[in-house]
């Protein structure tokens, strides 16, 4: 595999990721890496460079920033952000990986997607659980950290790929361990709007 292949897959996989966190911070950090010549991304996704496209992405960047530091307002924009980070993760790893080929481009959506449910449910769950604190820093300060690690995430994918994929196998694998718990937890806001109580 070529060093330009590895590449692609990297931020292909890592937008997918970093999509279940925020996909509007995804998509200024690969549009701001497109616009600075950090990365030369396919045909399909140089749109994201687009001064329009980043406004637009940047005012949503900001409703998000504050709603997603709101106890319990989050967890409602959680769900609600569910219909755009899952697809947000499979559009854009599918265009990173369009320069490769159609089948690899295509098996890249899919597994983008797929790493944007897990990350998605891994934020909502954790934000289920951090909401039952009766103080809002931790909100804050959970917040923060995800916008980091977005933008700290695709840099290192877009510098080290492989030292990338290789955290992100580690994640993968302590995802699906703790998946039941997660999803457990993402739900209990439902739960009380239903006015259902939460599962032990």
């Amino acid at each position: 595999m070529s060093a330009e292949t590895l590449a692609a897959i990297a931020v292909a996989l890592g937008a997918g990721w970093a999509s279940g966190l925020n996909a509007y911070a995804a998509v200024l950090v690969l549009g701001a890496a497109q616009r600075l010549g950090l990365v030369g991304l396919p045909h399909d996704l140089q749109i994201l460079a687009s001064p329009w496209v980043m406004g637009v992405a940047a005012l949503l960047f900001a409703l998000n920033f504050f709603a997603d530091k709101i106890p319990y307002v989050d967890s409602i924009n959680d769900v609600l952000q569910t219909f755009v980070r899952i697809p947000a993760g499979f559009l854009l790893a599918y265009g990173a990986a369009g320069g490769i080929s159609l089948e690899v481009a295509v098996i890249a959506g899919l597994l983008g997607g797929t790493l944007a449910a897990g990350t998605h449910i891994a934020k909502t769950g954790s934000r289920a659980l951090i909401n039952t604190s009766p103080e809002p820093f931790s909100n804050v300060a959970a917040s923060l950290t995800e916008d980091v690690t977005v933008i700290g995430g695709l840099a290192l994918a877009i510098a080290h790929p492989i030292t990338f994929l290789c955290l992100l196998a580690a994640f993968v694998a302590l995802l699906v361990w703790l998946l039941p718990k997660l999803i457990r937890l993402a739900m209990m806001p439902l739960r009380r709007i239903a006015g259902r109580p939460p599962r032990a």
